[in-house]
């Protein structure tokens, strides 16, 4: 069974979804450990209560980026992960860190990558006055926030909408697209071509979601 490492910063929300996923069966993964860069970070408690061991990397005790990229690089592969999952984790990961795992570090990101990389996406989306807003789930690369497209999930924005309304709108969202794509990762169908993703044999169930270019394989 693939065995995951899931990455936090906060409550963990993701990471909820992707446990209650892989508890119920429809995640074939092993969530191996959870890792948080804040010793406050509320998700902690969570995975614990999951029986999911944790550890922390407090990134303020070291002096350089490089540093805490080394530590939590060794962290990680004490638990010999197949794929590291990053679930609202707030820390930029320098360009060696990132080749280090590259094809098995994923990412999900409150917009419609491209559009609205970065912080503050829900504020910008409704600044702009998009009418489409939703998240993504993407390979990372040293490039932040532009890394392979795997899935995606549209919302409306809606009249009267406020940043939290549009917030709770997407989350709704995220906590189905992750599990989906870790589960397409576990089963081997996801494949880096040029670039870009390609997914054999999609089988969506939601009309939300767009797909990466397909195969039929």
């Amino acid at each position: 069974m693939l065995s995951v490492v899931i990455l936090i910063s906060g409550r963990g929300s993701n990471m909820a979804s992707l446990l209650a996923a892989a508890d119920a069966g429809t995640l074939p993964v092993r969530v191996a450990g959870v890792l948080a860069n804040r010793s406050d970070a509320g998700g902690l408690e969570t995975a614990a209560a999951c029986g999911v061991p944790t550890r922390v990397v407090d990134h303020r005790q070291f002096a350089t980026r490089e540093d805490f990229d080394a530590a939590m690089a060794t962290a990680i592969d004490a638990f010999s992960p197949d794929l590291v999952v990053l679930a609202g984790f707030m820390r930029i990961l320098g360009a060696a860190f990132v080749r280090n795992y590259h094809g098995r570090l994923i990412n999900i990101h409150p917009s419609l990558l491209p559009s609205f990389p970065g912080l503050h996406t829900h504020a910008r989306a409704l600044a702009e006055g998009v009418r489409i807003h939703g998240c993504t789930v993407h390979f990372v690369t040293p490039d932040l926030d532009h890394g392979p497209i795997i899935v995606q999930a549209a919302v409306p924005v809606l009249d009267g909408d406020s940043e939290e309304t549009l917030a709770a709108r997407v989350l709704a969202q995220e906590h189905q697209l992750y599990p989906l794509a870790v589960r397409w990762f576990s089963e081997g169908r996801l494949r880096l071509c040029a670039g870009r993703v390609v997914l054999d044999s999609p089988q969506l169930d939601s009309g939300a979601l767009i797909a990466p270019q397909t195969s039929a394989r």
